[in-house]
């Protein structure tokens, strides 16, 4: 059996994902817990319904970081969406907790405790992806920059993908998606940044989502950048047909640590994709720069008019400028 950790909202592609690879649903074990009564009893029934063990997932009324229903577990995958920037969440009472090997949290918001209590369940080998506030990428408050510092440095941050804002029906704020690995294959400790914060479609007015064709393209970029770094063939930056791989400005970029270094470890993707290069209309410069001094021109005309008769309206008031 595979341990697989995985939050509610996860369930249904955590399974997609398995039947997609050929694989059996029988073959893996889910562990969870839940403080919120009728989600964990929501969570079992959605379980139950896939067919998927469900008694490793329990009730647990104090909380995740006070009372660790599963201290023993070691997972070789974990799948999360914890809440964004969780205040009061029980640091007093536990300052010198095992979990906090990078740096302990600030008691304002627990983005770096989520983060490390699954680092601390994840297995020698597993990985992990959990969805985060755009905070924790720059975030230099209480700490957290030393955090985020120490998981870069240890080798442990794979990817970073920047999501766009208005994706999540509770929150509409830009969020993003962290990748870690345990032991990841190029051992170089290079990052991937692929920004997708314009990505997607208005499914409604405030609502947005990707299309299979966005998930593809995101999916596919993750996957040949693992694949080249995981060969020993040294990977050609302008994707040479060995490469399946290559950096697309504005889009995603494969960066060093000298470059996170630089760049004083803030990990927001577009510090690193750069922005995409426009497409050469055809147009020269000469006939662009007149077209637009005419209309410069005709737009300041219309403004003197408009001038004009905003004086003759306020005269018959009693009015001047």
């Amino acid at each position: 059996m595979i341990p697989l950790v995985v939050l509610g909202a996860c369930l249904s592609c955590s399974e997609k994902f398995v039947t997609e690879h050929s694989g059996n649903i029988k073959d893996i074990t889910v562990y969870g817990q839940e403080s919120n009564h009728t989600t964990w009893k929501l969570s079992r029934m959605n379980l139950a319904i896939r067919n998927i063990n469900s008694k490793f997932v329990v009730w647990n009324n104090e909380g995740t970081f006070l009372k660790d229903a599963h201290p023993d577990l070691k997972a070789d995958y974990i799948l999360a969406n914890p809440p964004f920037n969780q205040k009061d969440w029980g640091i007093d009472i536990l300052q010198e907790d095992g979990r906090w090997k990078h740096g302990t949290p600030p008691s304002g918001n627990a983005n770096f405790g989520w983060m490390q209590h699954m680092l601390y369940h994840l297995a020698p080998q597993g990985v992990m992806a959990t969805v985060l506030s755009n905070g924790s990428l720059s975030s230099n408050t209480s700490g957290e920059g030393d955090i985020r510092k120490n998981l870069v440095d240890s080798d442990l941050v794979e990817c970073i993908v920047a999501l766009p804002k208005q994706l999540f029906y509770n929150t509409g704020i830009p969020a993003c998606i962290w990748f870690l690995r345990r032991e990841k294959a190029n051992h170089n400790k290079e990052v991937l940044f692929i920004d997708a914060s314009e990505m997607g479609f208005m499914k409604d007015r405030v609502h947005r989502d990707f299309t299979d064709e966005d998930i593809a393209k995101i999916r596919d970029t993750y996957i040949n950048w693992r694949a080249v770094t995981s060969s020993p063939v040294k990977r050609s930056q302008n994707g040479s047909e060995e490469s399946p791989y290559k950096d697309i400005k504005g889009y995603c970029k494969s960066a060093t640590l000298e470059a996170i270094q630089k760049h004083s470890y803030v990990l927001t993707p577009g510090r690193y994709v750069g922005i995409p290069d426009e497409e050469d209309d055809g147009i020269p410069f000469e006939e662009k720069m007149q077209t637009l001094t005419a209309l410069l021109k005709e737009q300041m005309d219309k403004e003197q008019i408009l001038n004009e008769e905003i004086d003759i309206q306020l005269a018959k008031i009693g009015m001047r400028l």
